[in-house]
């Protein structure tokens, strides 16, 4: 999963939404090193990424790209679901997803000292370009895929998967609700045990 969704599965904890966030730049037990919510939030993180790898369904939408984008088959097909999860927004939150995305904004703001370096320099871009709000329009998405290229220096066109998004939009729609019902119910499970060990 992307962004939005680590973060909408922390739930209401603050520093949680935090560290799943940017979990991905923490390696191994560096996440000792932060605030316990932040560490259980990199834990939450690290769970969600080993059920979502494994998983059937999930796996089937993405290997639909992988002829195509091969090792970025899954980079894509997470940015993908999280489109599905911003367009369907108000099935799962009765919060706007603006004032949702501008109270995380926030949230980073206030809780700068203790982000990751490459949190830090990230969060100006996402910022200006409203990435977490971006997710929900066809244009927004095809953006986020452009700069997450342009990242890997343009080895896979990710760009060019919106033409996949397209052809299969309906199937990849109904594969994201059917795997993201298992995936909370994943995290409130999880969650329960990451409390027990702190």
């Amino acid at each position: 999963m992307n962004f939005l969704a680590h973060i909408y599965l922390s739930g209401d904890n603050e520093l949680l939404k935090i560290g799943n966030f940017m979990a991905d730049g923490i390696r191994g037990q560096q996440y000792t090193n932060f605030p316990i919510d932040v560490q259980k939030g990199v834990l939450l993180h690290r769970s969600i990424d080993s059920f979502t790898d494994a998983n059937i369904t999930y796996r089937k939408s993405k290997h639909r790209l992988h002829e195509k984008y091969g090792h970025y088959s899954g980079v894509i097909m997470d940015i993908i679901y999280d489109h599905y999860l911003a367009k369907n927004w108000k099935n799962y939150s009765n919060i706007a997803l603006d004032d949702y995305a501008d109270d995380f904004y926030e949230s980073l703001k206030k809780n700068y000292d203790i982000l990751t370096d490459k949190t830090k320099n990230m969060m100006p871009y996402m910022i200006a370009r409203n990435w977490l709000k971006s997710y929900a329009s066809i244009g927004g998405l095809e953006m986020i895929l452009f700069q997450m290229d342009h990242r890997t220096k343009n080895r896979a066109n990710m760009q060019e998967a919106i033409v996949e998004l397209q052809e299969f939009y309906t199937l990849f729609e109904e594969e994201f609700t059917s795997f993201f019902s298992e995936l909370q119910e994943h995290c409130k499970i999880k969650l329960v045990e990451i409390n027990k060990i702190f």
